[in-house]
């Protein structure tokens, strides 16, 4: 099957992206929301945007014209009838996603494949909605996902052989590098970005440092673009919160901080506070400890589980979180010693079993 129209339900930030990526590689989009000021303000972005890519050099005139041409906004879901793809990017609540599907599965074409762009939520409790399950899959897009590479694609326990190999042709048709996941919560990126976010609040609820400190710490031991607090005042704390609840069935170390509670349920940013003078080694080592242990612990466990690859987890920790360095590679270098030393805290407090996949440390990166 080749996707040639794709339809999109949601004109938020991830949605508005998507469809700003898939028009300018030449699909035809059909844009969804509830709220049609929101579909059209996502339209404006998209224009705003190939504009920008004109002016710097990266589109020429036509491409951007053609591009604005190929975006338009849909009145309603019935409007998407005709797309080979549906791609669902609404609020990550596990009850509104349910009832979209249930809706789209009376909408959509027999041999039409429906996405949804979850980060953290499992494809297949969510494909249970889908009259046609085995045509459902994730597609896991990365902000800004205009143009962050990476899109993780996922296969549900029924999702069937043939839509993944159409998804990973479609996507990499749009540009994009797809990342194979097992369905699994927070799939391979989330499943460490997100406790990572976590333990950069846990070591601000402990003092031991201030969110300036900790993005500093970051930078320096993951080698990061940004820290932790700026990428989730980026991202929205009310959003990453959201996600890191939706581990809940990982078990009690995936339980959000008390200040990631307090910045999500208030729907505020953090305050990042400038850095006066250095960090004292002793608590320098302390936040990065914590930084690292919310990194190595959650993508040991999920090797064991078989989510992905070690390649994959570098991968998508470089390009797609923009670390300078991968967990396997970084726990590669540290060595089983280092890394046993610094995951056995949680280890001890939340009673969690030795991952395995400890003991490959030294040769997980290959």
């Amino acid at each position: 099957m080749r996707i040639t129209t794709v339809g999109i339900v949601g004109a938020g930030t991830m949605g508005s992206g998507i469809a700003t990526n898939l028009a300018q590689a030449g699909f035809m989009v059909r844009l969804a929301d509830a709220r049609r000021e929101a579909a059209e303000k996502a339209l404006a972005g998209a224009r705003t945007f190939y504009a920008r890519a004109v002016e710097k050099g990266r589109m020429g005139p036509a491409a951007a014209e053609a591009a604005t041409a190929r975006l338009a906004v849909v009145d309603g879901l019935a409007d998407l009838a005709p797309a080979d793809l549906v791609i669902e990017a609404v609020f990550e609540d596990f009850d509104l996603k349910v009832r979209l599907f249930e809706q789209l599965s009376s909408i959509v074409r027999a041999d039409a494949l429906v996405a949804t762009n979850t980060s953290c939520l499992r494809v297949t409790d969510l494909a249970r909605h889908m009259s046609r399950p085995e045509r459902f899959l994730g597609l896991h897009y990365f902000s800004p996902a205009a143009v962050n590479p990476i899109v993780e694609v996922v296969k549900g326990e029924a999702t069937s052989d043939a839509t993944i190999e159409t998804a990973l042709a479609f996507c990499r048709a749009s540009g994009k590098e797809p990342l194979r996941c097992k369905d699994s919560f927070g799939f391979a990126i989330n499943r460490f970005f997100c406790p990572y976010t976590n333990e950069a609040a846990r070591a601000l609820d402990a003092g031991l440092g201030t969110t300036g400190e900790i993005d500093a710490v970051a930078k320096e031991v993951l080698g990061a673009a940004a820290g932790p607090f700026t990428v989730m005042n980026l991202i929205k704390p009310r959003i990453n919160l959201h996600a890191i609840r939706n581990l809940a069935p990982l078990g009690p170390f995936y339980a959000p901080a008390r200040t990631m509670i307090e910045a999500g349920e208030a729907d505020r940013p953090f305050e990042i506070t400038p850095v006066a003078g250095g960090i004292e080694p002793a608590r320098k080592a302390e936040i990065a400890d914590c930084l690292l242990r919310g990194c190595f612990l959650p993508v040991l466990q999920a090797l064991d589980e078989g989510v992905a690859e070690p390649a994959a987890f570098d991968h998508g920790a470089k390009e797609a979180l923009k670390f300078g360095i991968g967990p396997c590679a970084l726990m590669d270098r540290l060595g089983r010693a280092e890394v046993e030393r610094i995951v056995r805290p949680a280890l001890s407090a939340y009673g969690i079993a030795e991952p395995d996949a400890l003991a490959r440390v030294g040769s997980l990166a290959g």
